[in-house]
């Protein structure tokens, strides 16, 4: 359920722990790297310049451009910080007996290898410069690292009833809707090149013509059963939304009324239906209805309400304790941030690591 007091967090990545971490600026006299392309050892194991790099290029390629020299050196010791958090996540995995068999991994290459043909996945990994072996053991300790913080940290949050209440008091105000709201995906087919487009096929219909045949191949899989969201990661033209399925989030329907034609599509829809093709001035539509708000106050025996409460707390207790567990990790290991020293002592030039 979508309520304004809850703000839409973005949740860790499936794969990588982004948490910031704070450790001690490194001792003046201490010794850099023997080998200029390790930029942090994490007890005596090395994490290469070549791995922040490849992580840093294919946020790039995802949109997380850096506007200057100085930001993307930021950039690339962020990433190297993550990195240095999942090396002690997975170490402390092996001591605590949590592991990943082929299986698994097996599962999640098929899932991630399944939008594509052969020849696309295998370019994929090319541009980004990963090797399938390499993939293969980035999944198993991404596995790993997940199963672990389930065991160490999900396994111990509890959300009682009380917390829930005293929560709903605090912002009460909050819970009151002051319109209906439309929870909305769309699949958009543009009848121009735009290079902002970031599907998962690379696909962008160029001129009219081609945009009617796609629009129409896509609303005759949705009709043969095929799943919205994956379509619309694969095809959509719209680079606000297509990673996220077509994801639109809940709209206010008097931002529906600038559109009479899609406030009647809209209202007309029950949740979990499609609509047709829609055409307007910026291309081809296909909406789906995901969910929807009445107006007015909504009160805490709604259970949707209680849901949504409950999933903010649980994600505020998980951030927190997610954070707390990697700082007590990282006092136990011995770690060695070169680039951070480097950087420090004004031998990194920006943007480089060099």
């Amino acid at each position: 359920m979508r309520l304004s007091i809850i703000s839409r967090r973005r949740r860790l990545a499936a794969f990588l722990l982004c948490v910031a971490a704070l450790f001690a600026l490194p001792d003046c006299r201490r010794k850099g790297a023997a080998n200029p392309d390790v930029w942090a050892e994490v007890d005596g194991q090395p994490i290469s310049r070549d791995q922040v790099e490849r992580i840093y290029r294919s946020r790039v390629a995802a949109g997380n451009d850096a506007t200057n020299a100085e930001e993307a050196l930021s950039f690339k010791l962020n990433v190297l910080d993550e990195l240095i958090n999942n090396q002690i996540l997975v170490a402390h995995a092996s001591h605590a007996r949590v592991t990943a068999s082929e299986a698994e991994v097996d599962n999640k290459m098929n899932e991630l290898q399944s939008p594509y043909s052969r020849e696309e996945f295998q370019k994929k990994l090319q541009d980004q410069g990963v090797a399938m072996d390499d993939l293969r053991h980035q999944i198993r300790d991404n596995i790993i690292i997940t199963k672990l913080i389930n065991k160490e940290i999900m396994s111990r949050i509890s959300i009682s009833d009380a917390e829930i209440a005293a929560y709903y008091d605090h912002n009460k105000a909050s819970f009151n809707v002051p319109e209906p709201e439309y929870h909305l995906a769309q699949i958009l087919v543009t009848p121009v090149a735009d290079p902002e487009v970031r599907n998962l096929k690379d696909d962008d219909a160029k001129d009219p013509a081609t945009a009617g045949r796609k629009i129409q191949a896509i609303y005759q899989q949705l009709k043969a059963g095929a799943d919205f969201a994956g379509l619309a990661q694969q095809y959509s033209e719209d680079p606000r939304t297509a990673s996220g399925g077509g994801d639109m989030g809940f709209i206010p329907a008097s931002n529906l009324k600038t559109s009479p034609q899609l406030l009647q599509i809209v209202t007309s829809l029950k949740v979990g239906q499609i609509s047709g093709i829609i055409r307007t001035s910026t291309g081809y539509h296909i909406v789906k209805l995901l969910g929807q708000e009445a107006a007015g106050q909504h009160p805490l025996t709604d259970v949707k309400v209680q849901n949504a409460i409950r999933q903010t707390l649980r994600n505020e207790k998980e951030q927190l304790l997610k954070a707390a567990y990697i700082e007590v990790l990282r006092d136990r290991a011995k770690i060695s941030n070169y680039l951070a020293e480097q950087i420090v002592s004004g031998q990194a030039a920006p943007g480089t690591g060099k």
